[in-house]
């Protein structure tokens, strides 16, 4: 019987790095990466079913009508979404899935799915972010001031979160990441199986 894998999901500010942080993740140590659906507009280099799958505004309303979603939630005027079919194939196969989603989204897959570990990613501080921000030069200032206008509303949540790890260097962080979700497969709650295991046996001899 295959081990089951599990599910981790990564938030955190926008401009933190996670994006970069769960692209080292997977080419490190294979992890699998849902591809996220949305309704906002490519960015230079992005492909359609590589980075997103990119949709209008009635075809992601069809998505939630049709419950093929695991969590959706709608962030700086676009919709956002984790296709249900593609993490659980994965988990049945095994393998170690990581969400890269919202902090809307990620308290949702907690709702449904309490067993699953929230990892939260976050700059020094506030000064930094800005700066990751600016520095990418894709979006206008007005869009970068909405995106800090929501980390600020956003940090009244991250006590949510398992774990808050903080991205000052990339190699790092990667790395307490990666030993954070090896850790999680020691768990109570990942070890039914082999809990059931003993206890069955013993009662056999009983």
């Amino acid at each position: 019987m295959t081990k089951k894998g599990i599910l981790t999901v990564i938030s955190g500010f926008s401009g933190a790095g996670k994006g970069t942080i769960v692209r080292e993740l997977v080419d490190r140590y294979g992890y699998a990466v849902s591809i996220s659906a949305t309704t906002r507009d490519p960015r230079a280099g992005e492909q359609d079913g590589v980075h997103y799958f990119f949709k209008t505004k009635e075809e992601f309303e069809q998505m939630i009508a049709d419950g093929a979603l695991i969590e959706y939630a709608s962030y700086v005027d676009n919709y956002y979404g984790t296709p249900k079919d593609y993490v659980m194939q994965k988990l049945e196969q095994g393998i170690d899935v990581i969400l890269e989603i919202e902090m809307q989204g990620a308290l949702k897959v907690k709702e449904r799915f309490p067993e699953v570990s929230l990892i939260f990613i976050t700059p020094p501080d506030a000064k930094v972010l800005r700066e990751r921000l600016e520095g990418r030069g894709t979006e206008t200032q007005d869009v970068i001031e909405k995106r800090l206008a929501r980390a600020a509303q956003e940090c009244a949540y991250m006590d949510q979160y398992d774990y808050i790890v903080i991205n000052d260097d990339l190699n790092v962080c990667v790395e307490q990441i990666h030993g954070l979700i090896q850790a999680l497969h020691w768990k109570c709650v990942n070890q039914q199986g082999q809990i059931a295991k003993m206890k069955g046996e013993f009662a056999n001899k009983a």
